[in-house]
């Protein structure tokens, strides 16, 4: 296992005048699984490949177990790469790519095929060491990309987007498998991906980076457990990021602040009451209103709600268990998306009444940074 200490870490180009990442600090403890998400052209990828060594670092400090690691060959470093492209050899068996790695190192044939057997074991491969890949799923062909970092007995796992060539159900399928790997085996592992169910999954932290603004001091927005930046976003890019479909916002403007509770006006007129910390803050002041889809209350339990809102359906997304149902509101420039369990008697054109708890609505200032909830969940 590996502990990973990135401090003000940055990666740039044209002599340090583009940066594509910038004082990113982290530290990723002993057997923890890490995500790194992002939309593209955030330098996710660029981070791993710095990790791994692939990629030089500008500037900043990478320790792996303590020891300075900046100027570290690859091969030094300890680690197995997973990429997205399988990258297997197309001529060779399953147990020649796994292998070859470790006859190019000049290890004992007993010793590889000791590991290149277990890896088999774990991994589910032993009746498919004699297959070439042409002959293989998706999922098995990852598989044994996989096999070939783990019979390397790294410290560190870094996968690079490896399910995003795969369909759904295979995808679902190796999260699990991923998943129990990472169980068995205990080793540090940092996974990139663009998939929110992925990282939120398969991950003990996740790390929410954005591309790099003009003036912003790190693309790093926040790291934390995956339910805490579900229910605690501390800004308006990690509340709209996290959540699928994404959280519902609204322009507004605070009419009375307040420690526990606050009151807001829409642009519409409506008022709300929301559960934000809002003392230091003044009436008048432009806000951002934010409300999940899973957490509106539905067109009966909104009757004679105290917190409503009203809108014309435009389209039903039906799943079957459950409905989004999409609305029209002069507040939101997209359509408002409220989760529901019963849908059949709802059209497209009708009026719907939304309700909207006030312990479960986010409050933003007009820079994006969130107001703290007064009434929300605890995590250790």
């Amino acid at each position: 296992m590996a502990e990973v200490k990135l401090t003000q870490l940055d990666k740039s180009y044209d002599g340090g005048k583009t940066f594509v990442l910038k004082n990113i600090n982290l530290h990723i403890e002993d057997g923890e699984f890490v995500a790194f998400v992002g939309p593209s052209g955030c330098g996710k990828s660029t981070l791993l490949r710095m990790i791994c060594g692939l990629e030089d670092i500008s500037g900043g400090l990478l320790e792996l177990d303590g020891e300075r690691s900046n100027d570290m060959p690859p091969n030094e470093r300890r680690v197995g790469m997973v990429f997205q492209s399988y990258a297997l050899y197309p001529h060779m068996t399953v147990r020649e790519n796994m292998e070859f790695g470790l006859k190019l190192a000049k290890a004992d044939k007993a010793e590889i095929n000791r590991r290149v057997d277990e890896a088999a074991r774990i991994l589910q491969l032993e009746k498919l060491l004699d297959r070439k890949p042409k002959a293989m799923s998706g999922g098995q062909r990852q598989r044994v990309a996989i096999g070939r970092s783990i019979v390397q007995e790294p410290r560190l796992f870094l996968f690079d987007e490896p399910l995003s060539n795969l369909d759904v159900s295979l995808r679902v399928q190796m999260r699990q498998e991923l998943s129990r790997l990472h169980s068995k085996l205990k080793t540090t592992a940092i996974y990139v991906t663009h998939d929110q169910v992925e990282a939120m999954t398969l991950a003990d932290r996740i790390v929410v980076l954005s591309p790099l603004a003009d003036g912003a001091e790190s693309n790093l927005e926040q790291v934390g457990a995956p339910l805490e930046l579900y229910h605690n976003p501390c800004n308006l890019f990690v509340a709209s990021f996290i959540g699928s479909p994404k959280m519902n916002f609204f322009r507004a403007t605070i009419v009375e602040p307040g420690q526990k509770e606050t009151r807001v006006k829409l642009e519409c007129g409506t008022e709300l009451r929301v559960c934000n910390d809002t003392r230091n803050a003044k009436s008048g002041n432009k806000v951002t209103l934010g409300i999940r889809p899973q957490d509106v209350l539905n067109h009966e339990e909104a009757d004679g709600a105290e917190n409503c809102i009203t809108g014309t359906i435009e389209t039903i997304e039906r799943l079957g268990n459950e409905s989004f149902i999409y609305l029209n509101h002069p507040d939101i420039h997209e359509a408002f998306i409220a989760r529901v369990e019963d849908s059949q008697r709802r059209q497209p054109g009708a009026e719907f009444h939304v309700g909207v708890p006030a312990e479960n609505c986010h409050l933003f200032d007009a820079s994006g940074v969130a107001f703290s909830r007064t009434r929300s969940p605890v995590f250790d």
